[in-house]
């Protein structure tokens, strides 16, 4: 099956079409800036890895995460306790607000140290996520695959972007009740990456 690609894209893409919504943008982020918020977030974000379930089995996350915001969130029966914002990630969150014009009060932080580092396809959906979540994406660092894929249809093209130093992607109205995504895995040689996805998050 063959995918739909957007290679080194320039300025803003949006992608609406089979009940998938979402915004592209490449240089959100200068490259000097994004450099300099990947050191700061590499260096100060007290990362952990932590066990969840996948298909009722206990397992290491592929990668190291963080939660902030303003209630605990749950997800692969593992919780999150909530961490109060600190004055960098309030910025961040204050930028990508104005622009994507939505409110958000939780993030979840993702450091992707190599290319065996990954995130399996899944939707963001769940109930404490309200019923259309609107998730936006930074990212820092090294480039990386991102994937989407149509929940039951398997004739929908996939959409792939590559996820540059810098960049913000939006997911927007029905997508997470229709697609998944994910982050593959690589034996590419990859630099490290650190993603923050911005949501709105209910208590429960």
């Amino acid at each position: 099956m063959s995918s739909q690609k957007f290679s080194n894209p320039t300025g803003k893409v949006t992608v609406q079409r089979d009940l998938l919504d979402i915004e592209y943008c490449e240089d959100f982020f200068s490259e000097v800036d994004a450099n300099g918020w990947f050191e700061y977030l590499a260096a100060k974000i007290p990362w952990e890895r932590r066990e969840i379930f996948i298909m009722g089995k206990k397992i290491l996350q592929p990668r190291l995460i963080c939660w902030y915001g303003d209630v605990e969130y749950t997800y692969s029966r593992s919780t999150l306790p909530s961490r109060k914002w600190t004055p960098q990630l309030q910025e961040l969150k204050t930028i990508v607000e104005e622009y994507a014009q939505q409110k958000f009060n939780s993030c979840l932080l993702n450091f992707y140290r190599d290319g065996k580092d990954s995130m399996g396809y899944h939707s963001d959906d769940e109930k404490v996520l309200g019923k259309n979540p609107f998730i936006a994406s930074l990212s820092f660092g090294g480039k990386r695959r991102f994937v989407l894929k149509h929940k039951k249809d398997k004739s929908i093209e996939k959409v792939e972007i590559e996820l540059g130093n810098g960049s913000l992607l939006l997911m927007k109205s029905q997508t997470q009740h229709y697609w998944l995504h994910g982050i593959p895995k690589t034996q590419k040689e990859v630099k490290p990456r650190i993603n923050l996805t911005f949501r709105w998050t209910y208590p429960k």
